[in-house]
């Protein structure tokens, strides 16, 4: 009773006080250690403080789980992601649950979840009094001031994460644009194949390139082969060089379209003043990259999948571009033309595209032969000496054997044959020399560029302006044998100016001269003397002079035109586009301006045809101070070839040549004494002059 008298009165109230079988949800909890909800039912709270202290918790609980979820670090992932927000499916089974508890207040929720604890363990008894109360809403405010400056850092790390992705895209697709348009294709355009009955072949093109071939060496009935190929194909009446008309640069123009001062190669020899460097046609020179700064043909075609066999072309062992041909052979000037004939036609052999065999073993479409001995024989001995006669004829015989060769493989119809020059030759002599001394201070030039036109470089900038009037003070003595230009006085027609390779002050000699220095060759001693000036056949003059025209033939599917068709005459730039379209190549931009099919103005054969001019060689004599005039009368040159529209198919070499040599000398002897009565010893003594001119290729005097 006591122990009664001594309960207050609330504890009387509570339900546990008058039913033992009811748990009051102020009696201690189960769990071994003390929690809140044990305080707090230590402090004997009523029912309406129990209730709303249920209130709170469950409402404390509902936003710190709220919280958690959004606080997540794969928040923004799974909003971007996930068709259903994680929130949604928890608050669904948060609030059932919750539900549950508000079904009676005589349950006590007797265990959290593990975060909910760690969330709650940092606030304070709640059991103590209102403030508590107070406290905790104001918690519960900065929590709510905090979640929007969450939700705002979480959209910004979303935008963030999708504008990356469309960085990281749009990278990658520029990219694989950038390949696209930069890589090497490795695949064949599409093309029509032929067959010849026992493979297939697609467009194929053979050029072959016959260095020093002079257009009127056609007229000298040496060459039954080309004048044939010309009455079966189609052809100018001859071909321009381009300028200055030498080797290295008229061949790359044939492989680029491009004027020599647009592709680089400006001379044979000169100076680079931006790497301070001499580029030359030597071995070790001139198969460096670096000087070749167009894209030839066969890069072209490589890159596009059409392979390529290179013979000895020039530029073809600068390993130029991104890939070289797929077949290339190193120069080699003693090689037989008959190597070079088999060389072709073992292209030819390979296997095609219906074979397994590897890509690098399959037959090219593109086949680029040089051959350098005309223009060898020409520097040598002339381009009107007996020795180039055979020359000549071998040159033209060996066109025969490739044509005999793609005939007999059935290959007529399918394979086209291009032949070219790449520019003529004149006749030198001692007499037709100028002496650079005589018109310079040579002293004051550190380099000169190009052979036989010379391009001057001064030591100094300064020392241009002297040199420019030196010469304009001597050269009125050369009019007739020289020409001076600046690169800006240039003639637009040579289209050499626009190239740093291009020295700034020229001297070019007129075709069939030389301008030498005194170290190489004393013109006054030779004048003197009758020494003869090798080479005795020069090139590079102005590319329009008759004795630098050129050749171009060509037959085959891609020139469907009547057999022996004329178009007009034109320059080598155009060769590039009718190479590169006859095996269905796209060309570069270039300098031409022709495509196939060609259109034609007739045939060689009709009336009105204008015929191949046979130019003559310059005059011997000048009035320069150093080149006197000859006394005696010049006897009227003869050639040594007489051309005759009747003259039969060449002989073979070295069987009749000589025997008509002997007889156009018969024939300037007897011309000689019917116009000259001399004694016998002033005939003996032309006599020996007219040996000495025929070995040195020039006119006797009498």
């Amino acid at each position: 009773m006591l122990a009664a008298r001594g309960r207050s009165n609330s504890d009387l109230l509570s339900p546990s006080s008058y039913d033992d079988d009811v748990h009051s949800p102020r009696s201690l909890s189960d769990q071994d250690s003390d929690s809140e909800d044990d305080e707090f039912l230590r402090a004997n709270r009523s029912t309406l403080e129990v209730a709303r202290y249920d209130k709170t918790v469950l409402e404390e609980e509902e936003e710190m789980e709220k919280l958690l979820v959004r606080s997540s670090p794969a928040d923004g992932l799974r909003r971007i992601f996930s068709p259903t927000v994680g929130p949604v499916r928890i608050g669904k089974r948060d609030r059932s649950r919750r539900r549950e508890r508000r079904g009676s207040t005589q349950r006590i929720p007797h265990q959290e979840g593990d975060l909910m604890f760690e969330m709650e363990e940092g606030f304070k008894d709640q059991s103590d009094d209102d403030d508590d109360i107070d406290s905790l809403d104001l918690d519960q405010k900065e929590l709510d001031d905090w979640e929007p400056r969450r939700s705002t850092k979480s959209r910004f790390l979303r935008l963030l994460l999708i504008f990356s992705a469309i960085i990281v895209l749009f990278l990658i697709l520029l990219l694989g644009a950038y390949k696209a348009s930069s890589d090497v294709q490795t695949s064949n355009p599409l093309t029509t194949l032929l067959s010849n009955g026992t493979a297939l072949f697609g467009p194929t093109t053979i050029l072959i390139s016959l260095d020093g071939f002079r257009a009127d060496f056609l007229n000298r009935g040496l060459t039954p082969t080309l004048n044939s190929f010309i009455a079966k194909g189609v052809s100018p009446r001859y071909m321009t060089p381009s300028f200055p008309s030498v080797t290295f640069p008229n061949h790359f123009t044939l492989v680029t379209g491009l004027h020599p001062e647009s592709h680089g190669m400006v001379a044979n020899d000169f100076y680079d003043p931006n790497m301070k460097e001499l580029f030359t046609v030597s071995p070790e020179s001139s198969v460096e990259a670096k000087w070749w700064t167009a894209e030839p043909l066969w890069t072209t075609a490589e890159k596009r999948g059409v392979r390529t066999a290179i013979h000895m072309w020039p530029g073809s062992e600068a390993h130029i571009g991104e890939i070289d041909p797929t077949f290339y052979d190193k120069f080699n000037g003693s090689e037989l033309l008959s190597h070079k004939v088999k060389r072709v036609m073992e292209f030819l052999d390979l296997p095609g595209e219906e074979s397994d065999s590897d890509v690098e073993k399959l037959r090219p479409q593109f086949i680029a032969t040089y051959v350098p001995n005309v223009d060898t024989a020409g520097h040598k001995y002339g381009p009107n000496s007996t020795e180039i006669r055979d020359v000549i004829s071998n040159a033209d015989a060996m066109v025969g054997d490739i044509l005999r060769g793609v005939e007999a493989r059935n290959l007529t119809d399918i394979v086209n044959i291009v032949v070219v020059s790449d520019h003529g030759m004149a006749t030198t002599s001692y007499q037709r020399t100028v002496q650079l001394e005589d018109l310079i201070d040579i002293d004051l030039v550190e380099y000169i560029d190009g052979w036989p036109l010379r391009g001057l470089r001064p030591k100094r900038d300064e020392d241009l302006d002297v040199l420019k009037s030196q010469l304009a003070e001597h050269a009125e003595n050369f009019s007739d044998a020289i020409e001076v230009y600046t690169r800006e006085t240039m003639p637009e027609r040579y289209h050499f100016s626009n190239n740093d390779r291009i020295a700034p002050l020229w001297v070019i000699p007129k075709a069939g001269w030389a301008v030498v220095e005194r170290p190489d060759f004393d013109v006054k001693e030779a004048m003197e003397k009758e020494i003869i000036y090798r080479p005795q056949g020069l090139h590079g003059y102005d590319n329009q002079h008759p004795l630098m025209r050129a050749i171009f033939v060509a037959r085959g599917p891609a020139f469907p035109h009547p057999p022996n068709s004329r178009v007009e005459n034109f320059q080598n730039t155009e060769v590039y586009n009718l190479i590169c379209e006859s095996i269905g190549l796209t060309p570069l931009p270039n300098n031409g301006t022709l495509h196939l099919p060609l259109e034609t103005i007739g045939l060689h054969s009709d009336e009105d045809a204008p015929e191949l001019e046979s130019p003559e060689d310059p005059p011997q004599t000048t009035t320069g101070p150093f080149l006197p005039t000859s006394t005696l009368p010049t006897l009227p040159f003869i050639p040594a070839e007489t051309i005759s529209p009747d003259v039969p198919a060449a002989p073979e070499p070295g069987t009749d040549d000589e025997d008509d040599t002997e007889d156009e000398s018969k024939s300037s002897l007897q011309s000689f004494f019917d116009g000259v009565k001399e004694t016998v010893n002033s005939i003996k003594d032309w006599f020996g002059q007219l040996w000495d001119a025929k070995e040195d290729n020039k006119p006797p005097e009498s």
